[in-house]
């Protein structure tokens, strides 16, 4: 939704992989922080919207990894209010892709595995920031993992059945079911949010699923 706006603050990470955030990552601090609320509530409004951002980068780190050590350079790292890209100054393979893309939705369950394994040694607000530190990444890897574009649960599943299929239907076959999935969205967000009180702030591309369909990505 922002991926295309200017950076407002940027360093050198790991690798010397230059990380960029957008403005728009203010809205991530807004969703969170109860302003006008107790101190101690936007304290911990703000300890929980760090560790989304940092999970998301985290993530995106993992997707860059998985292109350094395969010799595929990474032009930069944007985390905004929508997410986050790692973006390639080369093109991969589909092999190299595999990996590339599995491995932000892999360091998502790491962190979500360790966290849960630390939170019950720990007590206080180290137990309460683990605990939802893990709830976060089992949330991103689940979240990421659905099989439609562009999360990476739709790379990994075209990528798949490029495998067993020619591009041309395994790309046909990603989008009708992106276009089925998109079609059932919002009655399923309705019923999410009637069910559970949980809203999700991200809808497929029809556009981009039906460009699929008819095989024209």
């Amino acid at each position: 939704m922002f991926g295309n706006e200017n950076p407002i603050f940027e360093f050198r990470g790991p690798w010397g992989v230059p990380i960029q955030f957008g403005g728009s990552i203010l809205l991530i601090l807004l969703i969170f922080v109860p302003l006008g609320g107790s101190t101690q509530g936007m304290m911990y409004g703000a300890l929980l919207a760090l560790m989304l951002i940092g999970s998301i980068l985290l993530h995106e780190l993992g997707h860059a990894w998985g292109s350094l050590i395969q010799g595929v350079r990474v032009r930069r790292i944007m985390i905004y209010g929508g997410g986050g890209f790692c973006e390639r100054s080369v093109s991969a393979t589909r092999q190299q892709d595999e990996l590339i893309v599995a491995m932000g939705p892999i360091v998502n369950l790491v962190i979500w595995a360790l966290a849960s394994l630390a939170a019950p040694n720990v007590d206080g607000m180290a137990a309460w920031a683990l605990y939802w530190l893990a709830d976060l990444n089992l949330f991103l890897a689940i979240f990421n993992l659905m099989p439609l574009m562009p999360l990476d649960g739709g790379k990994l599943f075209q990528l798949f059945l490029m495998r067993l299929l020619p591009s041309v239907t395994a790309t046909r076959v990603c989008g009708w079911i992106g276009v089925a999935a998109c079609v059932l969205w919002i009655p399923g967000m309705i019923l999410v949010y009637y069910t559970y009180g949980f809203v999700l702030f991200f809808i497929p591309s029809i556009k981009l699923h039906w460009q699929m369909a008819n095989a024209s990505r």
